[in-house]
């Protein structure tokens, strides 16, 4: 097995993919798209929910090594994701080991803005099959 999946890049995202995000999770908090709440609360802009970012890393992992692999997935909100930010996930494999007859491998995640900077950290578990 590869021990780097090809990283991805999604956006630059924006307030309507935050919109879209809202209305599937349920949380619509205005500071997540309304400018005006957003800069009363003191923030520059509105800004991404931290779901959404962890959602565009867990969407990699699953595309990277298939949903129905996915054993454990853990992810830390390093920094806040803004309108115009392009994310880039990547992964590292760390470990490969056999456990209850299945080859499963252990996973560093990243998801940095486009200034290098890291939004989101994590790691997972995963099962594979044919390597």
């Amino acid at each position: 097995m590869s021990r780097r999946p090809p990283p991805r890049t999604v956006g630059p995202v924006g307030v309507a993919d935050f919109v879209r995000y809202a209305g599937a999770s349920g949380d619509f908090n205005p500071l997540h798209y309304d400018d005006a709440i957003a800069r009363a609360a003191g923030f520059r802009t509105v800004f991404a929910q931290g779901m959404f970012s962890a959602g565009v890393l867990g969407a990699y992992v699953a595309d990277s090594f298939g949903a129905a692999s996915v054993r454990r997935f853990n992810v830390r909100f390093v920094d806040v994701v803004w309108p115009g930010d392009a994310l880039t996930c990547a992964a590292i494999i760390t470990r490969e080991y056999d456990e209850a007859g299945e080859r499963h491998v252990d996973v560093e995640l990243t998801c940095t803005r486009q200034t290098g900077e890291l939004a989101v950290r994590g790691t997972a578990t995963l099962v594979v099959t044919g390597t």
